[in-house]
């Protein structure tokens, strides 16, 4: 009898073990809401020859994709939720009362590994030059912060996440900094601190519509446009709204939340296939409105589209990375304004913008000599971004001060100023990169000769020099 139940025992055992990979045979697996991109079956070989790999691939595609899989995991994240009160996707945070946070935003929230004091001014710097830019061309220039949930509503954050390192944000800082560069900013922060309503949702990482529209009301506020007014606005509230953290956590048992939706109807229409607002470019018409826009987001614009593109004629917004800053001209836009997640800040000192490096006027001839000094840590590469030639490197830490300023010189004649950045590598981890780009019609010799100059407080160094085939 013993041994009949053994064999029953392991008969349901190896059935248990089966069942994953048998039910693939009939299991129809839906859409992904993990924040990754699953693995894709690999090829037995291809035209490199047999795939050496393809078992541990195999693996792989099998570990993402086995039947039931989302059930089982949503189950998981239940049980360990209900019992322990804790999240078992990476991702993010469960908090009190059903709330869900963004796993990204910790560090910030606690105050760790904060950006540095040059990486802030490399953002701001940044934004200064493309304000420049911007406003040379006749735009106005605009740049936001989207608040992290957490910024906004600690109180249901986990109390084994209480204690701060620092109670500052690079936000703050970098307000401070944006200040300093006269950069025109629009503090969302301290426009949602002060409403009593929930302007977010509970178990997503985003703004409500409620919250969105707050917020495109400050922007448009800020751009000296008129514009509708939602405060007053008569709204329905439907239980439709599946929030992103619900979906990683618990993909087949979301549980939908209410969000808010104006009566006013939108009249803009979109230009083109849109398949939804979080995609690349979306570009929108409204026949009876005026102005033009280029609005460079994130996933914060999905909810913020709507109200954006409602004010303008045409409207541009793209999720591209770096950002193109020549959009303004294809699209003509009369405003440009930039929208960026406060967790997303440390992605902006490592991604400046795309356009023409500004020229300048500095005594080269007064520069000092380091370049010695700086060989050994300093560097420069040449690279082909299509329209531009792209120079960037990095410079020796010891000779770049918080808010020194980088320049380089071509042909020992024309001097442009490059723009600050965090280099994030293998390689390097440094926050004294730079990145400078060239219309390839400035530079039609073959041979270049490029020096790096570095100004700190007013005294100028040369640190770099070197000869470059294009």
């Amino acid at each position: 009898m013993k041994k009949q139940w053994m064999a029953v025992y392991l008969a349901f055992a190896m059935l248990i073990c089966l069942f994953p990979l048998a039910g693939l045979l009939w299991y129809r697996e839906g859409e992904s809401s993990e924040n990754r991109e699953l693995s894709e079956f690999p090829a037995l070989k291809s035209g490199d020859g047999w795939n050496r790999e393809f078992l541990s691939e195999a693996g792989e595609w099998f570990e993402d994709h086995f039947a039931y899989r989302q059930e089982l995991v949503t189950a998981d994240a239940l049980l360990r939720g209900k019992l322990f009160g804790v999240s078992t996707e990476d991702g993010v945070i469960r908090g009190t009362d059903g709330w869900l946070y963004y796993m990204d935003s910790l560090d910030d929230y606690l105050g760790v590994e904060l950006l540095s004091d040059r990486g802030i001014f490399n953002i701001a710097h940044s934004l200064a030059l493309m304000q420049e830019y911007v406003e040379n061309a006749g735009r106005t220039f605009l740049f936001t912060v989207a608040p992290n949930k957490n910024s906004l509503y600690p109180e249901h954050m986990p109390y084994y996440y209480r204690t701060k390192v620092s109670g500052t944000h690079s936000v703050d800082r970098l307000r401070s900094a944006l200040a300093a560069q006269g950069v025109r900013y629009t503090d969302l922060y301290e426009v949602f601190e002060g409403q009593d309503e929930l302007l977010y949702h509970k178990r997503d990482s985003h703004w409500n519509n409620r919250g969105a529209a707050l917020a495109a009301e400050t922007i448009l506020d800020s751009l000296g446009r008129e514009h509708r007014s939602y405060a007053d606005a008569e709204y329905r509230l439907r239980a439709d709204f599946e929030g992103d953290l619900d979906k990683m956590l618990y993909p087949a048992a979301v549980t939908p939340e209410e969000e808010i939706y104006y009566d006013d109807p939108f009249t803009y229409g979109y230009l083109g296939e849109v398949e939804s607002n979080f995609d690349p470019e979306i570009e929108t018409s409204r026949s009876d409105a005026e102005g033009s826009l280029l609005m460079y987001r994130d996933s914060f614009g999905n909810a913020l589209l709507p109200f954006m593109a409602q004010e303008f004629a045409n409207a541009k917004f793209s999720r591209g990375v770096p950002y193109y800053v020549d959009d303004m001209f294809f699209c003509d836009a009369d405003a440009v304004v930039v929208e960026r997640a406060e967790r997303f800040l440390p992605d902006m000192s490592a991604n400046p913008p795309v356009f023409q490096s500004p020229k300048r006027e500095i005594p080269i001839m007064e520069a000092q000599d380091r370049t010695e000094e700086a060989a050994a840590r300093t560097s420069c590469e040449l690279s082909d971004e299509g329209l531009f030639w792209k120079l960037t490197g990095a410079i020796d830490e010891a000779l770049v001060g918080t808010e020194s300023l980088i320049y380089l010189c071509v042909d020992g004649e024309d001097v442009y100023e490059a723009f600050p950045m965090n280099i994030e590598t293998e390689a390097l981890r440094t926050d004294c990169g730079y990145a400078a780009y060239m219309e390839k019609s400035r530079l039609e010799d073959e041979e270049i000769t490029v020096e790096l100059y570095v100004d700190t407080d007013g005294t100028l160094a040369r640190v770099f020099r070197s000869e470059f085939s294009i």
